[in-house]
């Protein structure tokens, strides 16, 4: 589309515009004074107007003519990425593993794998994944970024989540800066930093893609197989030697740990990491207690989602279906709790203390907000109808 044409009219103070007639007396000097004040003030006001245009929200740059927006959202965005590796990475570490394990012959070997973790203390304190730190009897070797070389010790571990804590002897360490992840967003930016394949320190960039995610994680080989709720779901590349390191937001504060990616072939861009709220209650526990204790009511559950519950024809699209899922396998601990309290499979929890059980609020992390010996009211459906029953939470073993 051509560009529009502007008349402009004389009519500052009110004034008729005035045209020189032919033969009037009018200067040379004159007629350069009005032209050249006439390119200061329009340039003048050319640039008030971008400037006051600029200010506002809906202004695009495009309504100007100019291709500006793309440019800048790339320098925005990169510096952004940029900014927050730097805050992070002086606090990820490596973990070198080396266990001894005997093979398929009865033959004894040595095995190496690595890992990631992070600093939550300057005094030697470290986050990493249980499955990284599994093994008690393993000689851990943590590597900081200035290249130093640790032995660490494996101080507690988290019987309900991925997660343990490391214990290096050293000082004047950098922490992260530990965040939140009740309010993350989905299409959140989100940076990973690990040890990805060996390689220290490796940063890459993505989005949140989904949350309170539910899923089956097992190792490399297979042979173990874990349940691991409530998850923050990445396209942020994670690969092997990643896990434990964390996912941070464009701040540079860790809101996730890293810890599952779906099977190469099968999937791209599909990662898990475990939310920081569930590592913060961790680090909280052991430090009052001296190891990671965690809550428990004893049922085995199915997080809801609206395609589940329509193709099971449940009643409701959130909530937590008591079922185990395999046979002969009890959906209700006996002794537990929730024994005691009445509770049966089949069931669907749909609250704690009132707060709803939903995609965003897995029943795992609803009640990993308590202690043991707390009392919690939870709202389930038996039949359709409604019930509120309470319980006392017990120490999980």
């Amino acid at each position: 589309m051509a560009p529009r044409k502007f008349l402009f009219e004389d009519k500052a103070f009110g004034s008729k515009p005035q045209r020189y007639k032919k033969g009037s007396k009018f200067s040379c000097g004159m007629l350069a004074f009005i032209i050249i004040s006439s390119l200061i003030f329009g340039f003048l006001g050319g640039a008030g107007a971008i400037y006051a245009l600029s200010g506002n929200k809906n202004f695009s740059n495009s309504s100007l003519g100019l291709d500006l927006a793309k440019k800048t959202y790339k320098v925005t965005e990169e510096s952004v990425i940029i900014s927050a590796s730097k805050k992070v990475s002086p606090s990820v570490v490596s973990i070198a593993v080396i266990s001894n394990i005997t093979d398929i012959f009865g033959r004894n070997a040595t095995q190496n794998s690595q890992g990631s973790g992070f600093i939550i203390t300057s005094d030697g304190l470290i986050m990493t994944n249980k499955h990284v730190a599994s093994d008690l009897k393993a000689q851990y070797t943590v590597l900081t970024p200035d290249g130093s070389a640790y032995k660490a010790q494996v101080m507690a571990q988290d019987p309900l989540n991925d997660l343990a804590i490391l214990k290096i002897n050293a000082s004047n360490l950098t922490p992260v800066n530990i965040g939140a992840s009740d309010d993350l967003q989905v299409g959140q930016k989100v940076i990973a930093v690990g040890n990805a394949l060996g390689f220290q320190n490796t940063v890459t960039s993505g989005i949140i893609s989904a949350k309170g995610r539910t899923i089956q994680a097992s190792d490399t080989a297979g042979s173990t197989q874990e349940e691991l709720s409530g998850l923050l779901q990445t396209d942020a590349a994670i690969n092997s030697g990643n896990s434990g390191g964390p996912l941070t937001n464009i701040d540079g504060q860790v809101i996730g740990i890293n810890t599952a990616v779906a099977n190469k072939g099968s999937a791209e861009g599909i990662g898990f990491a475990i939310p920081v709220n569930v590592a913060r209650s961790a680090i909280e526990s052991y430090r009052r207690n001296g190891k990671i204790i965690r809550p428990f009511i004893g049922i085995r559950y199915y997080s809801i989602t609206k395609q589940y519950a329509a193709e099971n024809k449940l009643p409701v699209e959130n909530g937590a279906l008591i079922t185990s899922g395999q046979v002969g396998v009890p959906a209700i601990v006996v002794g537990s709790p929730a024994a005691k309290a009445g509770l049966q499979e089949n069931d669907i929890i749909t609250a704690i203390n009132n707060e709803e059980v939903n995609q965003d609020h897995a029943l795992s992390l609803l009640i990993q907000q308590y202690q043991p010996g707390d009392q919690i009211q939870i709202t389930y459906l038996r039949d359709g109808k409604e019930n509120k029953i309470k319980l006392k939470l017990v120490e999980y073993k």
